[in-house]
């Protein structure tokens, strides 16, 4: 058994443990009274182009009350569809066919949108992936969370904004009086889907059905929702969680279906499949996830395919960077910024923040949502100007440059954002996103060039991308990029609402990889990934820094891959670096106390 098994393995006994106290009059009550969802034989297939695609294969399931079922599975393995099948939102095109398909005793093979409209929200509460697609950006929080308490008439008129300031402390929201008085796009990715909790919340639903609920999530905050969620359960509401977190699905989750192209390939108590898998893929899963003991190994199988394409890239490229000896790539010194809150105070989002990064050095940032991460990261991409402080890059001042002037510098700094379905345009098909890269790529030259050695000279990374110039058309370039990250030249037609989070998330990497950069910014670059991909695309970045030098600046609330990518870390907490220091250091010896409750609030040996 590998480390991360066992780790996975003690926390679901954990689980175990804690459900068996106080439980039994509910378990006995749910064997008179028979699951509260019943699924046999769901199939669910969507019209192709060509051909149709089988997203769901006949699979059966059932959820009791005061019970947890976690879907896990690879993206595009059928999760998020068969979640969807349970609220009737799988399309209008879609075909949706099952044995049985029963909630609470109401059929819902053909229940007209009318009577879904008074299940959803009120009996079952959906909590989706991505919070900023789902929350209307033209709404205040505090009217998001609202609306299902109005529609469904959960609490008088007078009481809905007392209700609504409990909901979003209820789901871990700091000062929920300003924050519903906010809009989606001023908050960020973690508080957007604490609110979209809460909104599920609203109702007091007989089931929650939460897609990926803590993706965007720091470890306490994943903690505290774990926590409400676990609270639920035991109270009586039914759970179903899709995850590709084992670790999360390892504590909430009583039972687990594993799926893989559709179909469940094994299913049982939680306890016995993450301790005792049967199956080679559930198997594969469990290795895959990053621990201690994986730091400098490969967390996913190697094959000469990959190895191939990887050589492709990285033939010929001398390692190293592209900065001058003993200068550093990126450097930060004394940085900050603030920000005007919407009753007029002024927010210091970052605070007297330094730091450098050498060519080919990986530094991992921690802290919760909120604690000036993001804001950071935009600093150092030149997207937001400093207030103190300043940046230099490639040893030439940065921050304060004219957009004229970091132009030429530019391609060799990328970024890997958060949300990607935000950062893409819906119109573009993935052809188009990637291929628009590909062409800054090709003229990589010009665009670093107009003075000077930077015109003359190519840089590392270029050398080792390659310019391809007239050997292999555009399309042929996406399609290397795409197989880089795992990809399938078949997604080349679509447009990101036709991929999964997983796809789009690899999509975005690919984009990154295109203008061979020297430093890659990545603002929880992994988070919408399941373990497997997840995986890959760590060992992809491993092996770019090992063959080209490429630096990191990672951001990420998974402090396990922190641990497993970073040579240094930085840990922020309101705005400051609060704790820094070389990566084993900080997770074995933390110095500072909130450093302490970081790595408390994980549930497992890191």
């Amino acid at each position: 058994m590998t480390t991360a098994e066992s780790t996975i393995e003690n926390a679901a006994a954990g689980n175990s443990a804690e459900r068996t106290t106080g439980s039994t009059d509910k378990v006995a009550a749910d064997e008179t009274t028979g699951p509260l969802v019943t699924v046999s034989g769901l199939d669910v297939v969507f019209p192709g182009r060509r051909t149709q695609v089988h997203a769901v294969r006949g699979i059966s399931f059932a959820v009791s009350r005061g019970e947890c079922l976690a879907i896990v599975g690879e993206s595009g393995s059928g999760k998020s569809v068969t979640a969807r099948a349970l609220v009737g939102l799988v399309g209008a095109r879609a075909s949706v066919s099952a044995g049985e398909l029963n909630f609470g005793g109401t059929d819902l093979t053909g229940l007209r949108e009318s009577a879904w409209r008074g299940i959803r929200g009120r009996r079952i509460g959906l909590v989706l992936q991505d919070a900023l697609v789902s929350l209307d950006p033209l709404r205040t929080v505090g009217a998001e969370v609202a609306e299902p308490l109005r529609v469904h008439r959960v609490v008088p008129r007078s009481g809905t904004k007392t209700r609504v300031l409990e909901l979003l402390a209820q789901s871990g929201i700091p000062d929920p009086e300003r924050r519903a008085r906010q809009y989606p796009h001023q908050l960020s990715g973690g508080l957007r889907q604490r609110a979209l909790i809460a909104s599920a919340l609203a109702g007091t639903p007989e089931l929650v059905v939460a897609d990926e609920p803590t993706t965007a999530l720091d470890v306490t905050v994943q903690a505290q929702i774990l926590t409400l969620l676990g609270r639920l359960r035991d109270e009586g509401t039914a759970v179903l969680l899709i995850s590709h977190d084992l670790v999360a699905v390892a504590r909430l989750a009583d039972r687990i279906a594993v799926m893989r192209d559709g179909e469940i390939v094994e299913q049982g108590a939680t306890e016995r499949v993450l301790g005792h898998p049967e199956h080679a893929y559930t198997k594969a899963l469990l290795a895959a996830v990053p621990s201690a003991h994986a730091k400098g190994t490969r967390l996913s199988p190697t094959t000469e395919g990959r190895q191939a394409v990887l050589r492709a890239f990285t033939g010929g490229a001398p390692k190293g960077g592209s900065a001058e000896a003993g200068v550093p790539l990126l450097d930060v010194r004394s940085v900050g910024k603030r920000f005007r809150s919407p009753d007029g105070s002024w927010h210091d989002a970052v605070r007297d923040v330094s730091f450098t990064i050498g060519p080919g050095e990986a530094l991992g940032v921690v802290g919760e949502s909120g604690s000036g991460k993001t804001t950071v990261a935009r600093i150092a991409l030149g997207l937001t100007e400093p207030d103190t402080g300043s940046v230099e890059f490639a040893g030439k001042p940065w921050s304060g440059a004219t957009e004229r002037e970091r132009r030429a510098r530019r391609p060799r700094m990328q970024t890997v954002q958060q949300d990607p379905l935000g950062s893409f345009d819906p119109r573009y098909t993935v052809r188009r996103i990637v291929g628009e890269a590909v062409a800054a790529a090709g003229g990589t030259a010009t665009h670093r060039g107009g003075a000077g050695a930077e015109a003359a000279a190519p840089q590392p990374a270029e050398r080792a991308f390659g310019m391809w110039g007239a050997r292999k058309s555009r399309d042929n370039r996406v399609a290397e990029l795409l197989d880089l990250v795992g990809l399938s030249p078949t997604l080349l037609p679509r447009r990101p609402r036709e991929l999964s989070g997983g796809q789009r998330q690899r999509v975005a990497i690919a984009r990154a990889l295109a203008s061979s950069p020297d430093l890659v910014i990545c603002d929880e670059p992994v988070s919408a990934l399941d373990v497997s991909v997840q995986a890959q695309i760590l060992d992809l970045l491993a092996d770019i820094r090992a063959e080209l030098g490429v630096a990191l600046l990672f951001i990420s609330h998974d402090l396990g891959v922190i641990r497993h990518i970073s040579d240094r870390v930085l840990v922020m907490k309101d705005g400051r670096v609060v704790e820094s220091g070389e990566s084993e250091a900080i997770f074995t010896e933390p110095g500072h106390s909130y450093t302490r409750e970081l790595l408390a609030a994980v549930p497992r040996t890191l």
